[in-house]
C-alpha cells in the first residue's frame, strides 16, 4: 500500500508538471500558488496578466517565491502578437518585417533585446518564434507572423531569432510544427488540413524546423493541423507518427515538445481537452498549453486527473508521463543556469547599448525603419492629413485589444491630423472619408487588403476620387502598389506605425 501511495503521488506531481496553465488577473491567485507548491512547473502569461514591466516583475517574483525554477511562459512574438505591450503596441517589429530586411544579424539583435526585456521581468520561456513558411498568402492566422514565403529565408531567420532569444537566457519555443503556413483555416476555430505530399513537406515546411533544431531551440510547439501525408487520422499534436516518428526520431529533436493551446477548437471541439491532453502526451508531447481561453483551477484539476486516470487505466504509460515531466524540469533547470550566465542589469558594454548585450535598446525601431518600403512619385506630407484606418477583425492570436496604425504618430508630427476607423459595415466608406477629410490629404491604412474585398472596393473608389491618396499597407503588401505613395511596413506593430509616419513626413 505504501508503494502504491508513493507511485500515485509521483504520478500526480508529474501530471501537474506537464501542464502550462494560464490564469486571470495581474496577481497570482492563491489556487495557482498552491498548485505550484504541489508540483505545477509552468505558468502561462497573456495580455490580461500584464499592465507594466514593474507589475510583471512583481508577479513573476511571487511565483518564484513558491518555486524558484518555475517556467514562466509568454506568447510574445513582437510585431502584431504582443503580450508584454498589449495595451499600446510592440516596440519590436514582427517576423515578416525582419524577413523583409533579410539581415540575420538584425534579427538576432532584435530577438536578444526582446529576450533581455522578458528576462528582466522574470519571463524565461517564450512561445516564439513562428517558423511557419507563409506559402498561402490567404492564410488567416499566420501572415506577418511568418518571416516570409521563402523557405530558406524563413530557416535562417528562425535560427537567428532562437540564438538571440536564448542568448538573453529565455528559452525559445519554435512553432507551429510541422508548419502552419499553408492552411486556409484558423486552428483556434476549426481543424486545418494541408494536402501536400511528403516531398513538399520536407522541402518546404520542415526546413525551418531543421534549422531551429540545429540552432538549439529549447522547445518546439506542435500545430493542431491535419497532414494526411504524415498521418491521415490525427492532427500533429496528437500524432505519434509526427511527434515521435518525425520530430524525435527522424529529425533527432531531444528538447521539450509543447502543444498549442488544447482549448482551441481544433482539439477541444473534436476530442475534448481531457482526451486531447492524454492523446498528446501519448503521442510524444511533453507539456500541455492551456489557459488562453480556459484559465481556472477547475481546468487544471480536470487535466491533471485525466492524465492520472489514463496512467491508471494503462492508456498512458507511467514512463511516458515521467519522461515528459523530466523534460519540463530539465528545461526549468536550463533557465536557472542561463539566468546565472546573463550579465546583471547595468553591465552594459558600451554607452547606448542595452545592459550586458551590446545591442541598442532602440533596435526595434531601427529594424522597423529598415523594413518600410516606399513606392510612388507623390509628395511627402507637410501639412495635417486625414487618416482613414480600414479595420477588420483580427485573428485570435493577434487579438483586437492591441492598437495599430499610424494616426497617433502622424498627429504628433503634424498636429491637426484627424482620423477615424472604417469597417465592412460602414456605409459608403469612400464618401464618408472624403467628407471627413475635407481639403486634407487622405492616408488610407489597411491590413491585408488582399484578404478583404470590401477594402479593395473602398480603396478603388477613394483613389478614383482622390488620386493623391497615400496607401499604407501594414499586412502582406500587394504585388501592385496603389496610391500616389504606397508604404509597406510589413507588420502592424507600434514601431512599424512610427517608422511609416516618419517615412511619410521625411523631406
Amino acid at each position: 500500500m505504501t508503494t502504491l501511495v508513493s507511485t500515485t503521488d509521483t504520478v500526480t506531481r508529474d501530471a501537474l508538471a506537464v501542464l502550462q496553465p494560464g490564469f486571470t488577473g495581474t496577481t497570482a491567485p492563491d489556487w495557482l500558488l498552491r498548485r505550484v507548491g504541489e508540483g505545477l512547473a509552468s505558468v502561462g502569461l497573456f495580455g490580461r496578466n500584464i499592465t507594466s514591466p514593474e507589475q510583471l516583475t512583481a508577479l513573476t517574483a511571487r511565483l518564484r517565491a513558491e518555486r524558484d525554477d518555475v517556467l514562466v511562459a509568454i506568447d510574445e512574438e513582437g510585431g502584431d502578437v504582443t503580450r508584454l505591450e498589449v495595451t499600446h503596441g510592440s516596440s519590436f517589429p514582427g517576423n515578416f518585417a525582419l524577413g523583409s530586411v533579410d539581415d540575420v544579424h538584425l534579427t538576432r539583435a532584435v530577438a536578444q533585446e526582446l529576450g533581455r526585456r522578458l528576462a528582466e521581468c522574470g519571463v524565461n520561456l517564450n512561445w516564439a518564434p513562428s517558423a511557419d513558411v507563409n506559402s498561402n498568402p490567404g492564410n488567416p492566422v499566420i501572415g506577418v507572423r511568418s518571416f516570409g514565403a521563402d523557405t530558406r529565408l524563413a530557416a535562417r531567420h528562425t535560427a537567428a531569432y532562437i540564438e538571440g532569444l536564448q542568448a538573453a537566457g529565455v528559452a525559445a519555443c519554435t512553432k507551429h510544427f510541422p508548419g502552419h503556413g499553408d492552411t486556409a483555416v484558423d486552428s483556434h476555430l476549426a481543424m486545418p488540413r494541408i494536402d501536400v505530399d511528403l516531398d513538399t513537406l520536407h522541402a518546404r515546411e520542415l526546413v525551418p524546423f531543421r534549422a531551429a533544431i540545429a540552432a538549439g531551440s529549447k522547445s518546439v510547439m506542435s500545430a493542431h493541423i491535419l497532414l494526411p501525408a504524415l498521418d491521415p487520422d490525427r492532427p500533429a499534436t496528437l500524432s505519434p507518427q509526427i511527434l515521435t516518428g518525425l520530430l524525435r526520431q527522424e529529425l533527432g529533436y531531444d528538447g521539450l515538445i509543447v502543444t498549442d493551446a488544447v482549448e482551441m477548437d481544433a482539439i477541444a471541439g473534436t476530442y475534448g481537452i481531457e482526451r486531447g491532453s492524454v492523446l498528446a502526451l501519448a503521442a510524444g508531447a511533453d507539456a500541455i498549453c492551456v489557459g488562453g481561453g480556459l484559465a481556472d483551477e477547475e481546468t487544471v484539476l480536470r487535466l491533471r486527473d485525466a492524465l492520472v486516470a489514463a496512467v491508471r487505466s494503462g492508456e498512458l504509460t507511467e514512463e511516458r508521463l515521467a519522461d515528459a515531466a523530466a523534460r519540463v524540469r530539465a528545461l526549468a533547470s536550463w533557465t536557472q543556469r542561463a539566468r546565472g550566465d546573463v550579465p546583471e542589469p547595468g553591465a552594459a558594454v558600451q554607452e547606448g547599448t542595452a545592459p550586458g548585450t551590446g545591442v541598442s535598446p532602440d533596435i526595434g525601431l531601427i529594424a522597423a525603419r529598415r523594413a518600410v518600403r516606399v513606392t510612388g512619385s507623390g509628395d511627402r506630407l507637410t501639412e495635417p492629413a486625414y487618416v482613414a484606418s480600414f479595420g477588420a477583425e483580427a485573428n485570435i492570436a493577434v487579438g483586437d485589444e492591441t492598437p495599430w496604425g499610424i494616426a497617433a504618430e502622424l498627429e504628433r508630427i503634424l498636429p491637426g491630423t484627424g482620423t477615424d476607423t472604417y469597417t465592412e459595415e460602414s456605409t459608403a466608406p469612400a464618401d464618408a472619408i472624403l467628407a471627413a477629410a475635407g481639403e486634407r490629404r487622405v492616408v488610407a491604412v489597411v491590413r491585408d487588403e488582399h484578404r478583404h474585398a470590401w477594402m479593395g472596393a473602398a480603396l478603388d473608389a477613394l483613389l478614383t476620387a482622390r488620386p493623391d491618396t497615400v496607401v499604407v499597407e501594414m499586412g502582406l503588401p500587394q504585388s501592385t502598389p496603389r496610391g500616389s505613395l504606397y508604404l509597406a511596413t510589413h507588420g502592424a506593430a507600434r514601431v512599424c506605425g512610427v517608422a511609416a509616419a516618419e517615412a511619410l513626413t521625411r523631406a
